[in-house]
This record gives structure tokens, sequence and C-alpha cells, in this order.
């Protein structure tokens, strides 16, 4: 075994990258956040699953020895490891083991289709995957009998410590929605987050005492602040399980809760559900909502029901780790500093530049933001995907997000829309143009544009119009259920002889979503 304080596994992108200079810097792992919780609460929960609990001491322990697996496994190193898991003590331990020996993770939803996980897998040059029993079935389904999956029982010789890495090492990759078909591989470094998590640690005051939950999908970039916010701060975890939003206010005083996160369509069942009554939800300290649009009628009504929580909106692409911003709401004054009724944005993070794009010239009011500082990603994992998306700029590389926002006289930023097609379906970032891609390879179908609408509950829902052969929508629905995760997948189809064109000749999807939008309010 190599000295477990060297880095023994070659890098992403060796061939491009300056940090083959690099030695290993201790403190700037993303692993060592839970280290520091070690320190503040060795014999604490640092993990609770239903019933199942695992200790600070416990939960390192445990990733010490599946750490010394994953190298006993793959002796020359464990390159890149896919975690394919739901929320269960072994996708928990299994993100802490791989960061313990060095790996790249790449964090997988077991229900996503068969296709779309293989295709991930390929991406991200997956060497070794740990799996509970679901996603030991997933991984089955696509036929990837070449990889190795960590067996939770091997005796292999547990590290000594987590191996030590560099600032620029690759933490994990995320996967988003990508416009040809295939997701986008988006690795973040070490670094990057080392920058990102020191600036929450002096904006929130999180303490031991405070309890997490872990309510998003761990393929989601979200799942990261979850994580390390609490462990960084020796604070216990708790995975949130689908049939508590039922009874949010009473799951929450149970587990005496103080922090929450959650997308903001996520208050729509809750609502649904009596759960944001006044005063329902008085142990929360902080809620944090991100992903999509935060409507000032949806902040005003979970400060009421959480009287004692500072609520922050927060926004980001993965490609800029997690969140780049953060706008804490106040009854008196977001409203006022609202456009179009959703809730400011923020202010862009220290350390970071932004600029406003008006087509190619900067501008002081309104723009595409663009962002270029050490929350950036490197690069894709393919790098054609590079194209479009990062700008270079004033001797510097930039990463346009395809949002237009909107300076406010103090300098905080409104958001005001997806310049492109990409859009946010409950919290998944979705490209219409990959829904499209998918729909038009259905039997029958000749073309296809997808548009989004204002779902019943709030947020938006897909509504599918397509030319060709009419074809039930059940059989849609199912044929697209096989390649896309469920937020993909269009709510509503509309089968038409042609699309209407506007003046460039173009497909007039603004049209089509008026039309759309007009079909669930009853007009013609």
């Amino acid at each position: 075994m190599r000295p477990a304080g060297r880095h023994p596994y070659p890098p992403l992108f060796s061939s491009r990258r300056k940090e083959m200079i690099e030695t290993p810097v201790p403190g700037h792992g993303l692993h060592e956040r839970f280290l520091r919780g070690l320190a503040l609460s060795p014999g604490r929960a640092a993990i609770r699953v239903d019933d199942e609990i695992l200790t600070y001491e416990a939960m390192h322990e445990l990733a010490l020895r599946r750490a010394g697996a994953l190298r006993a496994l793959a002796p020359e190193g464990p390159h890149t490891v896919a975690v394919l898991a739901d929320k269960s003590l072994t996708a928990y331990v299994g993100i802490l083991a791989a960061l313990y020996a060095g790996a790249t993770i790449v964090p997988l939803n077991p229900r996503f289709p068969a296709e779309r996980t293989r295709r991930m897998l390929t991406a991200a040059g997956v060497s070794t995957v740990i799996a509970d029993p679901i996603g030991r079935a997933a991984l089955a389904e696509t036929e990837r009998d070449d990889l190795p999956v960590l067996d939770e029982a091997a005796t292999a010789p547990p590290l000594d410590a987590p191996v030590a890495v560099r600032p620029s090492d690759i933490a994990y990759v995320l996967f988003t929605s990508g416009s040809t078909g295939r997701p986008k591989g988006v690795p973040m470094t070490h670094g990057a987050n080392d920058h990102y998590f020191s600036l929450l640690d002096g904006r929130y005051d999180f303490g031991p005492g405070d309890v997490f939950c872990q309510n998003v999908g761990l393929n989601f970039d979200c799942a990261m602040f979850e994580l390390f916010c609490a462990w960084g701060r020796g604070a216990p975890v708790h995975a949130i399980p689908p049939a508590a939003h039922r009874d949010l206010p009473g799951f929450l005083a149970e587990r005496r809760m103080t922090v929450w996160f959650s997308t903001p369509s996520g208050t729509s069942f809750i609502r649904r559900m009596g759960g944001l009554t006044p005063g329902a939800m008085p142990t929360l300290r902080w809620s944090f909502f991100a992903g999509e649009a935060l409507l000032c009628d949806d902040a005003a009504a979970w400060q009421a029901a959480a009287p004692n929580s500072r609520i922050e909106n927060l926004y980001g692409p993965t490609e800029l780790t997690v969140t780049i911003t953060g706008h804490r709401w106040s009854p008196d004054t977001s409203p006022s500093r609202a456009v179009n009724g959703v809730v400011p944005i923020g202010a862009v993070h220290p350390g970071h530049d932004h600029l406003l794009l008006d087509g190619d010239t900067e501008s002081a009011t309104e723009g595409e933001l663009c962002v270029t500082g050490p929350q950036m990603t490197p690069g894709y994992l393919d790098p054609a995907d590079n194209e479009g998306r990062f700008l270079e700029r004033d001797g510097r590389r930039w990463y346009r997000t395809g949002d237009r926002v909107r300076r406010l006289d103090d300098g905080e930023l409104a958001y005001l829309g997806r310049l492109d097609t990409q859009v946010q379906i409950q919290g998944f970032r979705v490209e219409l143009a990959e829904v499209d891609h998918v729909v038009r390879r259905c039997a029958g179908v000749q073309n296809a544009a997808t548009v989004t609408r204002p779902a019943p509950g709030g947020g938006l829902e897909l509504v599918l119009y397509y030319t060709g052969d009419r074809v039930h929508p059940v059989a849609l629905r199912r044929e697209l259920s096989a390649h896309l995760p469920e937020p993909m997948v269009p709510k509503v189809f509309r089968h038409v002889a042609e699309f209407p064109l506007n003046a460039n000749h173009k497909v007039d999807r603004g049209l089509l979503a008026r039309e759309a939008a007009a079909m669930s309010e009853g007009r013609p």
C-alpha cells in the first residue's frame, strides 16, 4: 500500500492541466470537511437514514475500511468511482470512502433509464461502482458487466488515513442535460469546493447542535451543500424519506430539524398537504431554496410557517460549484426588489468577477450573466461541450450561464429567465432540445417541439407538440420513460399537422407555449 499522504492516482485531464507540478495540500480536500466534523462531534450522529444511525467515529472507520477495499479492488487506483444508490448508508459511506481513497466520485440515480446510466458510466470513465441492492439491479440493466462492484464485506486492510489530494484534482463529476441527446459531464475540483465551503462557513452560523436535512437527489449538486455544510460543522444529516413531505411539520418536529433545503417547487406539495400553516415549523433556523426561481409568494408563505428561520434564495449552475450567489429574504424589502414576482438571487460570491452581456456587448444593467473565479469548472468531460459555454475576454476564461439577470441598485442581481431553451423542472436542469431529440426517435414521430407552461401547483411542466403519425399518449410516455428521467417526460402530448412558423421561418415556440398555457387555463 502506498503511504496515505501521497496521491496515487493520475488526475483527470492530466495532459492539459498545470497541477501536475502541484503536491498534495492537507486541508483542501472535500473529505477533510468530514474530518473537521469528526474532531468536533466524534460520538455524535453523522448520518441517519430512517432508524439507522452512524456516528462520526463509526462512519470514519467504515469509510477507511471501504477506501482500503477500493484500493485493493483496483490496485492501480480507482480513478473514478460511481455511487449508484438510493439515499442509503451505502451511498453516504460510499461517497466518503471514495473521497478518502483519493478517487473522483460520480453520484448516479439508480432509477434513471439504463441507457442514460450506461452513457454516464462511459463518459466519466468509471472504473469501480459502489451500489446498494437497487443500484446493483440498475447496473445489471446497463449490461456493464466489466465494472467491478465494491463488496461491503470485503476484508482488505483499511487505510491508515485519507489520501491527500491536490486542490485541482477532481472531487466529483455531475451530469446535466445535454442538447445533443446525451448528458454533459461537469467535473468539479477540490479547490473549487474548498473556496465555496469556506465562504459558506463565514456566511452561516451552523454548529454541532444543528440538524440538517438531506432532501435532494444525490446526483443533484445541492446534495453537496447539505452533506458537507453539516459535516464541516459536526452536525448530523438526516435523509428525508418521500413520505415525510405529507406531514413535514410533524417530521421536522420529531427530528428537531434546524436546516432545510429544497427546490422552490417542493413547497407546492407541502402547501397542498397543509404544511405551510403559520408557525407550523418552529424548529427551523435556516431554509435554503435553489434550482429554480423562488417566487415571493412562496418565500412569504414559508416564512410564516417557519417564523424562526432565515430564508436564503441561492442561485448557481453546476459549472460554478453548487451556488454562486445568495439573497437573504426580507419580508420588508425583498418583494419591492423582485422582478416578475421572483426573489432576487443576490450578489456574486467574493473572489469572483462577473459581467453582463447584451449580445457581444457588456452591459451595466442587464444581460447574460458570465462569471469567472475559483468556483468555475475546468471544462466539460467532452471538450466538444465547451463550445458556446465559455468566453475568452480580458485574458480570462468566463462561464456563460445562459441566464439573463438585472443588476439592482445595491449590486445584487435579479433573475429574468433563460436565454436558451434550458429550463428547470422540479430542480432538474432540462434542455428542451434533448427532449425533442429523444421524441424524434419514437416510432411514427416526424418532428417535435417541447415547450413549458405553468404547472398547477407552481413551477413548470413540459408540453410536447409533435408531427407525423398520431401516437397514443400512453405509448409515447412509455417509450420516453425508457430514455428520459421522469422530470424530462412531458405531461401533455399534442399532435399537430404542422408547426406554426415565425417571421424568421423558425418554429414559433412562443406561440406553442402560449397555447399550452391557455389549455391549462381552459381558454381556447
